[in-house]
C-alpha cells in the first residue's frame, strides 16, 4: 500500500484557512483524494517488511433498491486490510417474452447461461499521512513557574495548539476532497452537472444586466437558482446516468444527498427571498451544510477568494490545474467522496542523555473520490470560459 508524506500540502492548506497567505499556487491534490482503480499492481504491498500482499479489509457492493419518486463525509474504519473495494453491476437489458406467441413446432431455447452484465470493481489503496513533533523536557522550565499547575497549564496550552492544528488540517483535508471532484466536475464540462447558474439565467432573461460580482443582490436572479439548485436535488433521486462522470445508473434518495453551500449565497437567499414573500418554504433553500470559502478566506473574504478553487488534480490520466471561481453549491452522493479508515495515534521516544521526551503526533485517512457516483456542481461566471485558457496540463508547463 502506497503512503504519501502531506505535512507539506497540510502546511499550505492551513495558511490558507488562517487567511495568511494568497490562493495563488495551485494545491497538488494527486497524491492525496485517491480516484480508484480497476485493478492495483503486485507493488502493493506492506510498509513494515515490504513483502506481505495487501489484503481486501472491505468490499462494498452498490446494490441500492430503487423505490421511485418517493422521497458529514467521515465514513468507518477497518482495522485489517488496507484496500477499500468497490464492486458494481449494470442494468440488464429487458427481451421478447415469447409466452404470448407461442407456435406450433418451434423450439424455445432454456439452457442459455446468461451472466450478470458490466460487473465494474474499483480499488482504493492509497493512504496520506503527516504528523506534529513536540519535544518536552519538564525540568527546563520549571524555573518559569511557580508551581506544578502552572507547569501543567503551559503544556496542557501547547497540546491544544497541536490538536487545533489537527482539526485545522482535517478541515482543509475534507474541503480539498470535495474541491478535487468539483475540479474533476468542470473539466468534463456536461451541462447538467457542471452548471454555470448566471449563464443558464441569462440565456433566459437575455435582457438582464445582472454579472457574476453582484448576482447574489439580485431578487429575480436569486429566485431562479434557489429553483434549480432544489430541482436538481429532486432530479438526483431518479435513476439516471446523467449525473455521474462514469455513466452509471445511479440514484441519490434525498437522505442520502450532501449539499454544500457557500454561506455568502445562503445569507443572500434568506435576506433577499424569505423578506420578499408571505411563503417562506416557497423560496427555501434545501437543508445544506454552509462554508465560508471551498479552499482559503484570502485577505478580505472577498467573493472572488471564497467562491474559488486554485487545484491540481487527475483528470483522464494526466495532470491538469483548475482555477475557478464563483462556486456558490455542490450536491453529491453520500457514496461520492469521503474520508476513511482515520487513525489517530502518538508515539513517543525518551532521550536519556538529554533528558526529554520526543512527541510524534500522526494521522493518516484515505481521502476518495468515486467519478462513478452523482456530483452536481453550480457556479457563476459572466462568460463560459473555454476550459483550454482555464485549465493546463503539468507537461505543458514544464
Amino acid at each position: 500500500m502506497k503512503v504519501n508524506q502531506i505535512y507539506q500540502i497540510v502546511n499550505t492548506i492551513t495558511q490558507e484557512i488562517l487567511g495568511a497567505t494568497d490562493l495563488t499556487v495551485a494545491e497538488d491534490l494527486t497524491n492525496i483524494v485517491d480516484i480508484g482503480n480497476a485493478l492495483f499492481d503486485a507493488t502493493s504491498v506492506d510498509n513494515y517488511v515490504r513483502k506481505l500482499v495487501d489484503h481486501i479489509g472491505k468490499v462494498v457492493f452498490v446494490n441500492r433498491p430503487y423505490s421511485g419518486r418517493a422521497p458529514s463525509v467521515l465514513m468507518d474504519g477497518w482495522e485489517f486490510g488496507a484496500v477499500l473495494e468497490k464492486i458494481d453491476a449494470g442494468v440488464p437489458d429487458a427481451e421478447a417474452n415469447p409466452h404470448w406467441a407461442l407456435e406450433n413446432g418451434q423450439e424455445y431455447k432454456q439452457d442459455i447461461y446468461t451472466a450478470p452484465t458490466d460487473i465494474t470493481v474499483t480499488f482504493w489503496k492509497d493512504k496520506v499521512t503527516f504528523q506534529v513533533k513536540i519535544s518536552v523536557s519538564e525540568d527546563l522550565v520549571k524555573g518559569s513557574f511557580s508551581d506544578a499547575t502552572q507547569l501543567n497549564a503551559f503544556f496542557s496550552m501547547i497540546y491544544t495548539k497541536i490538536d487545533t492544528k489537527f482539526t485545522i488540517s482535517l478541515d482543509g483535508l475534507i474541503m480539498a476532497t470535495i474541491n478535487n471532484f468539483s475540479a474533476v466536475t468542470y473539466l468534463d464540462g456536461a451541462p447538467l452537472r457542471s452548471i454555470n447558474i448566471l449563464q443558464n439565467y441569462k440565456t433566459m432573461n437575455p435582457n438582464s444586466t445582472v454579472t457574476a460580482a453582484n448576482c447574489l443582490y439580485d431578487l429575480d436572479f436569486l429566485k431562479y437558482a434557489s429553483k434549480q439548485i432544489s430541482l436538481f436535488s429532486k432530479r438526483m433521486t431518479n435513476a439516471s446516468t446523467l449525473f455521474n462522470h462514469g455513466g452509471r445508473v445511479r440514484h441519490t434518495p434525498t437522505e442520502l444527498q450532501k449539499i454544500v453551500m457557500l454561506d455568502d449565497f445562503v445569507q443572500s437567499a434568506a435576506m433577499y427571498l424569505q423578506a420578499d414573500t408571505f411563503h417562506d418554504n416557497f423560496v427555501s433553500l434545501p437543508n445544506a451544510d454552509q462554508v465560508s470559502y471551498w479552499q482559503g478566506s484570502g485577505k478580505s473574504y472577498a467573493f472572488d477568494d471564497i467562491s474559488s478553487i486554485n487545484v491540481q488534480v487527475k483528470y483522464n490520466g494526466e495532470s491538469r490545474t483548475v482555477q475557478m471561481s464563483g462556486i456558490i453549491c455542490v450536491i453529491f452522493d453520500r457514496e461520492a467522496l469521503g474520508v476513511a479508515n482515520m487513525n489517530r495515534r502518538v508515539t513517543a521516544h525518551y532521550n536519556a542523555p538529554g533528558e526529554f521526551i520526543n512527541n510524534w503526533y500522526k494521522m493518516d485517512a484515505q481521502y476518495f473520490n468515486d467519478f462513478n457516483e452523482n456530483f452536481i456542481l453550480f457556479y457563476v461566471a459572466d462568460v463560459q470560459t473555454d476550459s483550454e485558457e482555464t485549465v493546463e496540463t503539468l507537461a505543458a508547463k514544464k
